[in-house]
């Protein structure tokens, strides 16, 4: 009973962060803020706060590592970020000091991600854990931008969101146990470690690609294929299907036959997906787009196990702040590379998203060049 409650606390506070993103971080806040300072300058802030925040974490990381304290961490920044959030609702008057104050939620939001990936260390079972954090992450991303956008307004949204948010989080600020293990953690030694370093490589090989699909299908589907609005929303939907069923399918796997030798079929799942989309007529695209879905929970559910999986458990906040960081350098350098494509291409969005390829297959190379313990 113990078991399920701590996962079911685990996939809500899972919930709780997706409605925050999708709410706060991927809608109203930028819609807000642009039309009082100037989107470059929104965008070098942005950026700043995610910098910023793996300098924090790395820093925190070590400490919490050292005293076997993630849980307060997590349980502080959690916190920190609802009120912050809160706060929005009283600044949109002072749009500089809320961009700041949006900017401490940023950096507060990325530490108690950072201290809840590292919650799973105390699950016995921690590939249903994570999957099912997956899954009821797309069921609530899904629930979000259909019922819930359409019906907020500025300001009061920053406060709503915020209260949804503390209630999804509560049971995991209560229940989940904090993880034991300690260590003293040189960051020097974590930077010289080759095979860390080139583990978190391969996993950005994969991010780059999973980051230019959330932000540009849209765009793919209506230039390619001329869908309207409506049928884009299919694709999507069936895509958060294909999310909701590979969390629990990659999260079992993921206990049954561990997450590290789980992770290398990400290379595959994604190559096949971008050869098919290359070739895939209009009326095939449905199920293209449930594939979309299922590559993306297998990345999203494994990654952080293999992390913890393969290497010192001891220093996993530390270990999983880098993690974060792949996420952040794949928005830009991910959306970056695309648009190159584009260039050289004239605009074709097909072969574009062909020549995406080129990032699987250098992570692949990459991921076989790391030769863990016990392996040949």
């Amino acid at each position: 009973m113990r078991r399920k409650l701590d996962i079911l606390s685990f996939a809500l506070y899972d919930a709780g962060e997706t409605i925050l993103s999708a709410l706060v971080y991927s809608t109203f806040f930028p819609l807000f803020i642009t039309k009082y300072i100037d989107t470059k300058m929104y965008s070098v802030f942005y950026g700043s706060a995610f910098l910023m925040s793996f300098i924090v974490a790395l820093h925190l990381g070590k400490l919490a590592d050292s005293r076997g304290i993630r849980k307060h961490f997590f349980a502080l920044f959690s916190l920190l970020t609802a009120l912050f959030c809160a706060l929005l609702t009283l600044l949109t008057n002072m749009p500089w000091i809320a961009l700041f104050v949006y900017s401490l939620m940023a950096i507060s939001h990325q530490q108690a991600l950072v201290f809840y990936n590292s919650m799973l260390l105390s699950f016995e079972k921690r590939g249903i854990a994570s999957g099912l954090g997956v899954s009821v992450g797309y069921i609530s991303s899904a629930f979000t931008l259909l019922f819930l956008a359409k019906e907020m307004h500025i300001p009061k949204v920053f406060l709503y969101a915020s209260l949804l948010f503390v209630l999804l989080s509560t049971p995991a600020l209560f229940f989940l146990k904090n993880p034991p293990y300690r260590e003293k953690v040189s960051l020097r030694e974590v930077f010289k470690d080759k095979k860390f370093m080139l583990a978190i490589i391969s996993i950005l090989s994969l991010t780059e690609v999973a980051n230019t699909l959330i932000a540009m299908m849209g765009i793919y589907l209506k230039k390619v294929y001329g869908l309207e609005d409506e049928n884009i929303y299919k694709v999507i939907g069936l895509s958060a299907l294909g999310g909701v069923m590979g969390g629990v399918l990659f999260g079992k796997l993921s206990d049954k036959i561990q997450a590290h030798k789980l992770f290398p079929m990400g290379f595959f799942l994604w190559s096949f997906f971008l050869i098919i989309l290359y070739f895939a007529p209009k009326g095939a695209i449905l199920p293209v787009g449930f594939l979309a879905g299922l590559s993306l929970a297998h990345l999203w559910t494994t990654s952080r196990l293999f992390i913890m999986e393969k290497f010192p458990q001891t220093q996993v906040s530390v270990r999983l702040s880098f993690l974060s960081l792949t996420e952040r350098i794949a928005s830009t350098t991910g959306l970056f590379t695309w648009s190159l494509f584009l260039y050289i291409t004239g605009d074709d969005y097909r072969l574009s998203a062909l020549f995406m390829l080129v990032f699987p297959t250098m992570g692949y190379v990459v991921f076989r060049s790391v030769k863990f313990k016990g392996e040949s």
